[in-house]
């Protein structure tokens, strides 16, 4: 019988690994090609591994939780025929792994001292906390680290470069094992953070999902990054809700795709940062770096309440149906939980729509390492001041707020002002006559 490698798939440009969070099949079972195997996490989406042969599952190489690169061998699948098949290699990427390595001088370390990193006074990434469980790094170790990241913050990169340089010099390895060993006694005081309990019992309490876990992580993050600032404007929408009124049906007709507001909206957002290429940027460190593509990120709730945010690519080269199509396919997909890694990555600007809720406005955390976020009030029916060659009068006309949100280390209130106002100014100037 030969024995196929199943091998974690490249699942987008900037993705190298991901999380395994179940296996849809145990040892022994059965599998047809393209059926799932097992389901992984990357920290934006959840997506499926399918088999790519037909056969029975007889060893699994990784467990629930555990991190795997891209490229891995991460299950075995026996078919028929006598050679050991590997999976195609334009599908893969080799990563360095040092588990191995240091597996054995660390086990007992591993086992006698429990990871708690939630008292620690330093921020760490959901994926760099992951590495030192899975390596055995204690929380004292992974704090005396020199982070290269914003603010000192220890990266993927330095804490793979630790355990490599702590994996080529054996006589610190037991050192370190043997440090975590003697602190144990001190560990063990420290007893593992318990859930909360409810004082008077009527209280549920629920321990947080990883897709929430990760958004809390990014949140906090931003706010410790970016220096947050606002500016907010009100926009006189009337023509837009009018031409919308008048072409959606026959938009849905011949396009095959419901007309919302929000193609509309992307639409001035993108003429809006080809004017303003300075809200096109993102920040590593000290240094500004110009984004070529305008890549608009739509901030979209999920049933179960968490948020994700899918991208629309070179949003500026779209039209109007280009732009509800886009739109549409990302909605529906976010909403089916069908995003691919590629659907989140690479955005330079994000826009999220508080008005579906019905708030009039919000002030939203920015999308890192972007340095704007636009949030869309409710449109709403409010009495307004109309001016005419024949005077002023008050009549009834549809509004809406914009918020915007951006990086004060970077722009300044010239610059997220201005680009607010020249957002207002598209929608305010949209024709009533137009095509689509």
């Amino acid at each position: 019988m030969a024995r196929f490698e199943l091998k974690l798939p490249k699942m987008g440009e900037s993705v190298a690994e991901a999380t395994i969070t179940n296996w849809l099949k145990e040892v022994g079972d059965t599998i047809e090609a393209d059926e799932a195997v097992l389901e992984i996490a990357t920290d934006k989406v959840d997506s499926e591994v399918p088999s790519e042969v037909s056969g029975v599952l007889v060893e699994k190489l990784f467990q629930k939780d555990d991190l795997v690169q891209v490229g891995q061998t991460i299950a075995i699948i026996e078919i028929s025929g006598g050679v050991v098949v590997e999976a195609p290699a334009t599908e893969t990427t080799t990563t360095t792994n040092n588990i191995q390595a240091v597996e054995n001088t660390i086990t007992a370390a591993k086992e006698t001292v429990a990871q708690d990193f939630s008292n620690s006074e330093k921020f760490f990434s959901p994926l760099v906390k992951n590495i030192a469980k899975e390596e055995g790094i204690s929380v004292a170790e992974l704090e005396s680290m020199n982070g290269s990241g914003k603010e000192g913050r220890v990266t993927k990169d330095d804490i793979l470069n630790y355990i490599k340089n702590r994996s080529s010099q054996p006589a610190v390895v037991p050192a370190v094992a043997q440090a975590q060993a003697s602190a144990a006694p001190v560990k063990a005081a420290e007893a593992p953070k318990a859930a909360p309990v409810s004082v008077n019992g009527g209280d549920e309490i629920i321990e947080m999902d990883r897709m929430r876990k990760l958004i809390s992580g990014y949140m906090v993050a931003s706010v410790q990054t970016s220096a947050h600032v606002q500016s907010f404007i009100e926009v006189d929408v009337t023509n837009i809700v009018k031409w919308r009124d008048k072409v959606k049906n026959a938009f849905e007709k011949r396009e095959g795709e419901k007309l919302t507001f929000t193609p509309i909206f992307m639409e001035a957002v993108a003429k809006a940062l080809k004017d303003f290429p300075g809200m096109n940027i993102s920040v590593d460190g000290d240094y500004i770096i110009k984004k070529k593509n305008i890549n608009l990120g739509m901030a979209a709730a999920l049933p179960n309440g968490n948020l994700i945010v899918p991208v629309i690519k070179n949003a500026d080269q779209l039209n109007i149906v280009g732009m509800a199509k886009a739109v549409n396919d990302l909605g529906n997909r976010a909403k089916a939980g069908k995003l691919k890694p590629d659907d989140t990555q690479g955005g330079t600007y994000t826009v999220t729509n508080v008005g579906t809720f019905g708030s009039v406005f919000g002030t939203p955390i920015i999308n890192q390492p972007q340095v704007g976020i636009l949030a869309l009030g409710a449109i709403r029916k409010v009495p307004a001041v109309i001016e005419t060659p024949e005077g002023d009068f008050i009549g009834i006309r549809q509004k809406m707020f914009l918020s915007h949100s951006y990086d004060h280390r970077v722009v300044d209130g010239a610059l997220g002002g201005s680009f607010v106002k020249r957002v207002a100014e598209y929608l305010e100037a949209f024709d009533v006559n137009r095509d689509y």
